[in-house]
């Protein structure tokens, strides 16, 4: 049987798919990714993933959320948008929202009441969350954790950091994402040696195109987007940095995924 592949972070409501989408998707079926969770992550992007989940039903699945460098952009059109696809069963998961204090191209203390608020949205109608943090650890899992006691789940997505934040994360019960970082010689050779702590039922897998191309892929693509066809290439890799057979990494993650954000359920 083909393997059945889930990318839980694909921004295909970026610019850059808006010509080729319907062979995006194709390409990625054909490589055995059946789901994509696309990413809203301002309010254009939000609207968008989620016509591509109506447009594309079973096979696409919506988020809805302002990343940290749009934190400046919080208006009360987002949080009616996130609040009606939610109690409306639109929504596979509120976000992406965090903190990203690499950039800071939103100042910090906005973006932590943007965190804030997002959560509530959340906790609100018992919605998991797609999350982002880089370089902010420190504040944010202190805001995280007086939020999860109403937070069905969560998922610190695009997983760049050190073990120490990896097991803080995963003493909190949050599922972590893996991306192409982890195919990366150069700067992920931490991530590859701690990806073996992420236990089974914690572990999803992204590509979050059309970033973070994996440097594994040969040949070498002509291009520089990544997208949903390439996630194979992280779950090869995932599945030798934790000695594990290929085939097993694609059923649990594909599991996981289902199970985290309602797929089944998901319109």
């Amino acid at each position: 049987m083909t393997m059945q592949l889930t990318d839980i972070g694909a921004n295909l409501a970026h610019e850059s798919f808006a010509e080729d989408l319907d062979a995006v998707l194709e390409r990625a079926h054909a490589a055995g990714v059946s789901r994509l969770v696309v990413t809203g992550s301002d309010l254009e992007s939000s609207r968008a993933s989620l016509e591509l989940a109506g447009r594309y039903p079973g096979r696409c699945f919506a988020t809805a959320g302002l990343h940290p460098h749009h934190a400046e952009d919080w208006n009360a059109d987002l949080e009616t948008l996130m609040r009606e696809a939610a109690a409306a069963g639109r929504l596979a998961a509120v976000g992406e929202t965090g903190l990203d204090f690499f950039r800071d191209i939103s100042p910090r203390d906005v973006q932590e009441r943007v965190f804030a608020a997002q959560l509530a949205v959340a906790c609100d109608n018992d919605m998991p969350v797609f999350l982002h943090q880089r370089e902010a650890h420190d504040r944010f899992l202190p805001i995280l954790r007086e939020h999860l006691p109403d937070l069905p789940r969560a998922v610190v997505h695009c997983f760049t950091d050190d073990r120490a934040a990896l097991d803080s994360y995963i003493e909190a019960d949050c599922y972590i994402g893996i991306t192409g970082w982890v195919c990366d010689e150069r700067r992920g050779r931490d991530l590859y040696d701690n990806v073996v702590r992420i236990p089974d039922e914690r572990l999803m897998i992204e590509t979050d195109c059309p970033y973070l191309m994996p440097r594994t892929i040969r040949p070498k693509p002509k291009t520089r987007r990544n997208e949903p066809a390439n996630l194979p290439w992280v779950l090869e890799t995932v599945a030798a940095a934790r000695g594990q057979a290929i085939e097993d990494v694609a059923a649990r993650t594909h599991a996981n995924a289902a199970r985290f954000f309602n797929l089944e359920d998901a319109r």
